[in-house]
């Protein structure tokens, strides 16, 4: 699965950002905790170099916290400052604390010269990976617009967090083209790349396989697949793959007229009740994963 989704306010936030880099003094970049592999856009690791940074891994509330955990180690041990957040529930103090210490020194030099250094930082991400709730949760209001939908964020705007901090959000950033079959799938899962650009049977069938690999009882229970659905690593069997949605359609009651089962609900409700969290707290992907090792060097921060 290759995409070219590029439009073009996308396109603009990118030569926006080069512009926008000159004008902090931080990056907070943002990532969903359930793919910290997948949903990092790996063209921010040369467009940072050599700005303070910090790595947020959001949604976390909706992630295994094992794997979680075992993310932020990794991050950690190869020199990125990272760690879990909830955008709508967390502390934003813990957030707040993140950040004072990467600029301390910073702020430091300016206060020996007697200057009391407001702090830019830049919140950047993937389509819908949480920045604008971020921000509102450091805030303290709503100051930004938030939307369950890709693409909602629109143009670069300061919000004043306290008086020695601004965030700016701004547009979520794909790269333009996406090679990795894996990471492009599982960005479509998330809802990062709009539902309207991939066939949405294909992508619940593939997620479904997912699920019944890396949370089996979970995907079963909510669906009311019968114990012989897609078990252990039988992703070859076009057979089964391909009687998903019909099982999911039985469990669920999904027929139209003339028994036939209702596969693109059964699709929209499968993609549906994952994004949100129905199925439990579920992490796709692995640092061990020789394809996510990379992404852990995106992004080092800087001395």
């Amino acid at each position: 699965m290759q995409i070219q989704w590029y439009p073009g306010h996308m396109a603009k936030a990118r030569r926006q950002l080069r512009e926008q880099l000159r004008q902090v003094d931080v990056v907070l970049e943002l990532c969903d905790a359930r793919l910290p592999g997948s949903s990092r856009n790996p063209d921010l690791a040369g467009m940072c170099s050599g700005k303070r940074h910090a790595l947020f891994l959001n949604k976390s509330d909706l992630a295994d916290a094992r794997a979680t955990q075992a993310w932020v180690g990794a991050f950690t041990r190869v020199g990125v400052c990272a760690s879990p957040f909830d955008a709508l529930r967390g502390r934003a103090q813990d957030a707040l604390n993140i950040i004072e210490e990467i600029v301390r020194e910073m702020v430091a030099r300016y206060a020996s010269r007697g200057v009391r250094k407001t702090v830019r930082a830049l919140v950047v991400g993937v389509p819908n990976v949480g920045k604008s709730a971020f921000i509102n949760r450091l805030s303290g209001r709503a100051a930004a617009h938030t939307s369950d939908r890709p693409g909602v964020t629109r143009a670069p705007q300061w919000v004043r967090v306290t008086d020695d901090l601004e965030l700016l959000d701004t547009p979520g950033l794909l790269w333009p083209r996406i090679d990795d079959p894996n990471a492009a799938r599982r960005l479509a899962y998330l809802g990062t790349i709009r539902d309207t650009i991939l066939d949405q049977e294909t992508l619940a069938e593939s997620l479904l396989e997912e699920l019944l690999i890396a949370a089996p009882d979970a995907a079963r229970a909510r669906f009311k697949l019968p114990d012989g659905a897609l078990a252990g690593n039988e992703l070859g069997e076009e057979s089964d793959k391909a009687s998903l949605l019909d099982a999911v359609c039985a469990g669920r009651g999904f027929r139209l007229s003339g028994g036939r089962m209702d596969t693109t609900r059964a699709a929209a409700i499968v993609l549906d009740e994952f994004r949100a969290g129905k199925l439990g707290r579920i992490t796709l992907e692995t640092p061990g994963d020789a394809q996510y090792d990379k992404s852990t060097k995106i992004g080092k921060r800087a001395d």
